[in-house]
């Protein structure tokens, strides 16, 4: 962990031996009653954390002392389609660790139903995957998550007119069968993107119309066909160094 993170609830109590900070602070870092670690509340500031006391059950107490603000949220908002679970873990890690805006989950004409049915988004496994990128990145914000039935729905609800700066945002739609040009040649630009990333079997014909007729450029990363997982990476660093934000 490159910096613990707490809820604010949680400041005040105790942290259960069985925590995975607790567990990382007293056996990986091998902290004692005093040291400093760096620390954040989640949604809040960063700064350091004080190990004020360990309990003899093995729990600790813990104090923070926050006054830095975290990194600025990058804008770019990722839409994707349901994957397998273990996929989506990755993919919220990821776009957490990169400081993406925001993610948006739908379902897709081609994609695995049953996907939808995961329990990532209702167990807790989800807001940690989100958790543990922020986590790598010393972050303290996590991305806004939503769920879309499907495309459709996503479109019509235009999620990427919350940007902060309020700029017309770069539409795009990663399409690698009928593509009608190529990410490596889109020219570079201030205003913030929306990457729109399907299942590995594509889009859809309707869908394709569906991006089209709300204004998507729909773009080529290559002739590769790319895993969800890898293509969302992929596309989120490739709009990065386009959009100017890095």
């Amino acid at each position: 962990m490159n910096i613990i993170l707490f809820e604010e609830c949680e400041l005040g109590r105790s942290l259960s031996r069985r925590d995975e900070r607790t567990i990382h602070l007293l056996k990986v870092l091998h902290k004692k009653v005093g040291d400093e670690f760096e620390a954040g509340i989640i949604g809040g500031l960063r700064g350091t954390g004080r190990i004020i006391k360990i309990n003899f059950d093995g729990s600790i107490n813990v104090t923070v002392r926050a006054t830095e603000p975290p990194p600025p949220r990058l804008q770019l908002r990722m839409a994707v389609s349901f994957v397998r679970p273990i996929q989506m873990r990755r993919i919220f890690r990821d776009l957490s660790n990169i400081g993406v805006f925001g993610i948006d989950l739908f379902g897709t004409d081609l994609g695995e139903k049953s996907y939808r049915d995961t329990k990532l988004l209702s167990d807790g496994g989800a807001q940690a995957a989100l958790i543990e990128g922020a986590v790598q990145a010393r972050d303290t914000l996590i991305p806004e998550l939503t769920v879309y039935e499907n495309v459709d729905s996503w479109i019509k609800k235009i999620p990427w007119e919350k940007n902060e700066k309020k700029r017309v945002p770069l539409l795009l739609a990663m399409d690698n069968v009928r593509a009608e040009g190529s990410f490596f040649h889109l020219p570079v630009t201030s205003r913030p993107a929306v990457i729109a990333v399907g299942p590995e079997r594509g889009w859809s014909d309707r869908e394709r119309n569906l991006f089209e007729q709300a204004g998507f450029l729909r773009l080529s990363m290559g002739e590769r066909a790319l895993r969800t997982e890898t293509a969302c990476v992929a596309a989120a660093a490739l709009a990065l160094e386009k959009i100017n934000e890095v």
